[in-house]
């Protein structure tokens, strides 16, 4: 029982994005790019859960090696012989080069983690506001470059003709293994040190721990995960912008995040399955193509506000969001069957 007791952190979460694969499987061409989207999605949130929800620093720059990932992969697996046309003034390496779907995941996985690695270094000694601020300027000086320098990417035009290779199955799959790696840190001396400074910083400084190394490692890993769901994004969509992985993909996965429940696993999962595929039917909504068989027209851009209101609802009514950042347990659900008992024998 202690071994399936400690299992339930993850069997939780894989079982739900399993369910969400497997339905998703069975539904009609549109919708099935709406579940792997929100496969994807449930990526990038639990390689954000990684570091945010171990370590209590909020961070505004995940995105950026989500868009590193996908840009960098995106541009190696597009044909050879079309990257002479669409994409003239890449760097030799970039132009003459092509690798399979799955050197792509790991490049993806590579060049996220060794980014982290190098903006981590200066940024992880701060903390609070500072640490926000440091990363958004990280997020923002990623998008310029993207945007502008066409040795490495499109510039501004639209990034075409990548391989649609990320199927149902492989979103899941890839998406599992994101869960299990934040799961195997989770439960590291490394992750427990962590989380134990997030409680109370003070204490763990006091004590001798080093939470500068814990939080590196942390945002190291955060970034390879977040690298590869990047890699996993553009081979879904086909084609990319850089406006895709900038502000709007940067607020809605950290509304999935808080909504869920940003301090455990179970809690990334469960917000970033439920606002993506609420998103979905938003965005169904704003362009009139109708919701679950009922015609909606919304007004352009009310999507937005609709989820910021969600997530205000719920850090006001459930600051701990929908989980309250609790993490499936046998223990957990003996103490309170045992607190129900109690109160029944007593009225």
């Amino acid at each position: 029982m202690r071994r399936v007791d400690a299992a339930l952190p993850f069997l939780g979460p894989a079982a739900l994005l399993v369910a969400v694969g497997v339905i998703g499987s069975q539904t009609s061409l549109s919708l099935q790019v709406d579940f792997a989207q929100a496969l994807v999605y449930a990526a990038i949130v639990i390689a954000l859960y990684v570091f945010v929800g171990n370590s209590g620093v909020i961070s505004f720059g995940h995105i950026s090696f989500v868009a590193l990932g996908a840009f960098i992969t995106g541009v190696l697996t597009v044909p050879k012989e079309s990257k002479e046309f669409v994409l003239p003034g890449l760097f030799p390496v970039l132009q003459d080069h092509t690798i399979s779907n799955w050197q792509a995941l790991a490049l993806g996985a590579g060049v996220g983690g060794l980014y982290a690695l190098v903006v981590g270094i200066p940024l992880m000694r701060l903390s609070g506001l500072a640490a926000g601020i440091a990363t958004f300027a990280v997020l923002g000086i990623t998008h310029n470059v993207f945007s502008n320098w066409e040795r490495i990417g499109p510039g501004v035009q639209t990034l075409s003709l990548v391989p649609s290779t990320t199927s149902m199955t492989q979103a899941t799959i890839g998406t599992l293994l994101v869960a299990l790696v934040a799961y195997a840190y989770q439960r590291t001396r490394s992750g427990r040190l962590l989380r134990a400074s997030r409680e109370d910083p003070l204490a763990a400084q006091a004590s001798g721990m080093h939470i500068y190394s814990h939080r590196l490692v942390a945002f190291t890993i955060s970034g390879a995960l977040a690298g590869f769901a990047g890699a996993l994004l553009v081979h879904l969509y086909g084609s990319l912008t850089v406006g895709q992985v900038y502000l709007e993909l940067t607020f809605l996965t950290l509304a999935m995040l808080v909504i869920g429940g940003a301090s455990s696993l179970l809690g990334a999962t469960v917000g970033a399955l439920f606002v993506s595929l609420l998103d979905s039917l938003l965005n169904r909504a704003e362009n009139g193509t109708g919701v679950l068989g009922l015609d909606f027209d919304l007004p352009h851009g009310s999507r937005l506000v609709i989820l910021g209101a969600l997530m205000t609802l719920v850090l006001l009514l459930r600051p701990g969001g929908i989980t309250g950042g609790h993490e499936l347990s046998l223990a957990r659900f003996r103490l309170a069957r045992r607190g129900r008992l109690l109160t029944r024998s007593r009225t």
